[in-house]
């Protein structure tokens, strides 16, 4: 039997999967092939309707998908990894935060475990901010605005996921400051100023301030403190800040310089590793510059990495990584946003359309992308008829009208 370990529950993960069983589904059925994702999240969260999650256009649970049901043909383990020995083709693992740590060998190992912010680098916004990517953070965050409306928020981070989610709550009717270390927001869209400046008249349409030049340097229960001395009332801090791959120890040796796993052309790491996605440094292979960390490189590199390991269980040597990329896109409430396909760009509804159609055909599961269209459906409805849709309901643990502690709401998180 040969046994496929994917370490995360991420998108590099789940296009694994797919890949495989596609390619390789007498051999998953017939148990030759056992695939085993060890995940700390029971759920895949899709991260494209962050925006509308967050606007509350779009209801939570269609953005989050049971891995038992992502992946039906997968053994799943709810834990962490701990450590990969690569030598011995081995990766240990905690299945609960006070459970002994198990070891489990493997013949092919995906490291899919992705990035987190760099939240230690801030002072106080591990204990009084909110971030993004661990489970269910995206409702959370939608719990507590929904607890303080109108409340001052100071969002952290100009890249696509800052500027997104900037303008999602400024829709909310909460006063919004975005802060971003370089010079201007959205860099990545720097050979696009037309978008660019598009992006820039949209966050004003909807009052966000932009402070750009600054960084984030402390957080209290009420002010965000920036690198100029400049002090932000501040209900909510929200990081959308640079990413830092999360490491599981055993592998440093082929590590990066920013600590992203440095990849072959195959995206193999080493004998029996590999790894895409955020926590990755894959080249592209036109250019050989490292790729964007986002979620189309993350599904096409595990992609890739499926038929990768389908061509080495029969007997062919892996193929180089050769994904050209396709696009980039944002959005800025419904019906407006940005969107470059092939080096093309667009704007406002059409634009939206394009983020819109591609996102629904990457979500995992068709039921859910189909919730995602009537909700967007029932909202549009409303908005023309003048009537407001409700936000994320509050968590009945929650007082209306008492924003809760964000320390109390990072622990519970965790």
């Amino acid at each position: 039997m040969t046994r496929v370990v994917l370490l995360g529950g991420g998108y590099v993960t789940l296009h694994v999967y797919a890949t495989l069983v596609r390619r390789r589904a007498r051999d998953v059925r017939r148990g030759d092939l056992e695939i085993v994702v060890i995940s700390a999240d029971r759920a895949h969260r899709f991260h494209g309707f962050t925006g509308e999650l967050v606007a509350g256009m779009v209801d939570r649970d269609r953005l989050a998908t049971p891995l038992s049901e992502a992946m039906p043909l997968a053994r799943i383990i709810q834990g962490r990894a701990v450590r990969i020995d690569p030598d011995r083709r081995s990766v240990s693992y905690r299945p609960g935060d006070d459970a002994p740590i198990e070891t489990l060998p493997y013949d092919e190992l995906v490291v899919g475990t992705g990035a987190a912010e760099p939240t230690s680098e801030v002072e106080g916004l591990r204990e009084y901010g909110l971030t993004l990517r661990g489970p269910d953070e995206i409702a959370a965050l939608a719990d507590h605005l929904a607890t303080a409306p109108g409340s001052p928020v100071v969002v952290a981070g100009g890249g696509i996921a800052g500027a997104e989610l900037a303008a999602a709550i400024a829709d909310r009717g909460h006063p919004v400051t975005l802060v971003h270390s370089a010079p201007r927001i959205l860099g990545e869209w720097s050979d696009q100023p037309r978008l660019l400046a598009r992006a820039e008249s949209e966050l004003r349409r909807l009052g966000v301030r932009v402070i750009c030049g600054v960084r984030l340097t402390e957080v209290t229960r009420t002010v965000a403190r920036l690198s100029d001395g400049t002090t932000l009332d501040a209900a909510t801090v929200v990081a959308a800040t640079g990413q830092r791959p999360v490491r599981v120890p055993g592998l440093d040796a082929w590590r990066d310089e920013r600590g992203r796993l440095r990849t072959g052309p195959t995206l193999a790491v080493t004998g029996g590793v590999w790894a895409a996605g955020d926590g990755a440094r894959v080249a592209h292979p036109a250019t050989g510059v490292p790729v964007p960390a986002n979620a189309l490189w993350a599904m096409k590199g595990g992609d890739h990495i499926g038929r990768a390991i389908a061509r080495e269980r029969s007997g062919h040597a892996a193929a180089p990584f050769r994904y050209p990329g396709l696009g980039r896109a944002a959005s800025f409430g419904l019906g407006r946003g940005i969107s470059e396909l092939y080096g093309i760009p667009f704007t406002g509804a059409l634009a939206w359309w394009l983020r819109l159609v591609f996102f629904l055909r990457f979500m995992p599961s068709r039921r859910r992308a189909a919730g995602v269209v009537a909700d967007l459906a029932r909202f549009a409805s409303a908005s023309r008829a003048g009537r407001g849709i409700p936000s994320s309901p509050v968590r009945p643990s929650q007082v209306a009208g008492q924003p809760p502690v964000r320390g109390t709401l990072r622990a519970e998180r965790a």
